[in-house]
């Protein structure tokens, strides 16, 4: 029963958050300040999880393959690879230095 009433709560504040979202004044929104943080809150947060991701195993920090496999995507993207070459071209530096 606490388990319905946690999901049923956690719905209903979503629902609240995204309400809230949509009584925010237009002029308010459209604000090149808020603009600007709109679009780069998404980066800053997608970073922060690749980070956490990347260099964490547990309550520690590592280096391990996944830091190359970073690396090469980094390098990919730099070179406008396709979407799809980036994902297995870390992938497969991934594999084969865990091969190794």
């Amino acid at each position: 029963m606490t388990l319905w009433l946690t999901v049923l709560g956690a719905g209903l504040a979503c629902y609240l958050l995204k309400l809230a979202g949509l009584s925010f004044p237009a002029g308010l929104l459209e604000h090149p300040v808020a603009e600007r943080v709109a679009d780069l809150l998404p980066v800053a947060l997608l970073a922060g999880l690749v980070a956490v991701q990347v260099f964490s195993s547990g309550p520690s920090l590592t280096v391990d393959a996944r830091l190359a496999a970073l690396a090469v995507a980094f390098a990919l993207l730099l070179v406008r690879a396709p979407f799809l070459v980036v994902v297995f071209g870390a992938a497969l530096v991934a594999a084969l230095l865990r091969l190794l």
